[in-house]
């Protein structure tokens, strides 16, 4: 096996308006969202505050989500329907949940107007190219994206434009795929505030398995594990939560369907790196029966420094003399009977950075 080298609300009130500098013009006339939930909402929210589309349309299975995401402000118009709401839009973004791709793929298709761009913000891409290629036509773009930012939470309530600030979006276009489109994506990512990095597809899941994948295969695990042990009172799980088991059950309340199709469209590189896993727990394992300090202290020392790594690439924030500071927890939104666009709410920030 080789080793992996690991290289709210809408806010923006008068006052805001006249603070922020001149918008720049939108890079996009009309944007649909297929799917408004945490990413979608929260992309919707960003292009708004930053101009970056002159029309947003939305797309939702169920009637309450249209209704929240026009009751927010988020989107100019809803539709149940995919295909109407790509119909004449110049970049579609699908945010739903992988196992989707295809039949959304071979809906829109179509209707894709020549220049249109269509892209996604899911945490897995060969399997999305494979899903969405074959169905888009001459004329059109397939720029596949990977916005690396997320929280457990889900639905269009859960969105703020802060979350993308500071985090990676992957780019996995094939050679073939238009420069000028490529170039369009990567500009409104860069004015939601993320760091656009380009890779090649498989790279990118193998990449992705080691970070955020099998980090969250082993939360939904080790939470099961401890729902279910016998000598261990549910009670007892609850009141005698450490810091680690809390961030465990803080990534394992992460969306079940998204990360069910995540698991099963990135079979191989998960199973891959799950490999790896088992070996190295195994040795952990030796270690400790056979009483091997130095071994203990050795890869605790190693994955310290890791730490430090990640923080030092800003990707977490650096604990204070006392400990890292508790997040604040997010204020319910007010009813707005306006603009709910136009309300100011506190950004949620406490956000599982491995996400997607």
């Amino acid at each position: 096996m080789r080793r992996v080298r690991l290289s709210s609300r809408l806010n923006v009130s008068s006052g805001d308006a006249v603070a922020r500098k001149k918008k720049s013009a939108p890079v996009f006339g009309t944007v649909a969202l297929v799917g408004i939930g945490l990413i979608g909402s929260s992309l919707a929210r960003v292009m708004r505050r930053e101009g970056l589309a002159e029309r947003i349309v939305g797309c939702a299975r169920t009637r309450r989500t249209r209704a929240k995401a026009r009751e927010l402000g988020l989107v100019d118009a809803t539709f149940a329907s995919a295909r109407q709401a790509a119909k004449g839009a110049d970049l579609i973004v699908i945010c739903s949940p992988v196992s989707t791709y295809a039949a959304i793929g071979e809906t829109i298709g179509p209707v894709l107007k020549s220049g249109a761009i269509v892209t996604d913000v899911g945490s897995v891409k060969r399997a999305v190219i494979d899903a969405l290629a074959p169905h888009i036509p001459d004329g059109a773009h397939l720029v596949p994206g990977h916005p690396v930012a997320g929280t457990e939470h889900s639905g269009p309530e859960a969105g703020f434009a802060e979350l993308f600030e500071g985090r990676w979006c992957i780019l996995t276009p094939d050679d073939a795929t238009d420069s000028s489109a490529v170039k369009r994506v990567t500009e409104l990512w860069r004015r939601a505030g993320s760091r656009v990095e380009i890779m090649d597809a498989s790279h990118h899941d193998l990449v992705l398995a080691v970070t955020s994948h099998l980090p969250h295969l082993i939360a939904y695990n080790i939470v099961g594990t401890a729902a279910d042990l016998e000598s261990v009172t549910e009670s007892e799980v609850f009141k005698y939560s450490a810091g680690g088991f809390r961030d465990f059950t803080r990534i394992a309340a992460s969306d079940p369907v998204m990360w069910r199709d995540v698991f099963l469209h990135n079979r191989d590189a998960v199973l891959e790196v799950l490999g790896r896993f088992n070996e190295d727990l195994s040795a952990l394992q030796r270690a400790i029966r056979w009483g091997q300090g130095d071994s203990l202290e050795e890869l605790f020392a190693r994955t310290r420094a890791i730490r430090r790594g990640v923080i030092e690439a800003g990707q977490a924030e650096e604990p204070g003399a006392g400990g890292a500071k508790p997040k604040a927890r997010a204020r319910p939104a007010k009813k707005n009977r306006g603009n709910a666009a136009g309300k100011s709410s506190t950004a949620r920030r406490s956000t599982s950075r491995s996400g997607r």
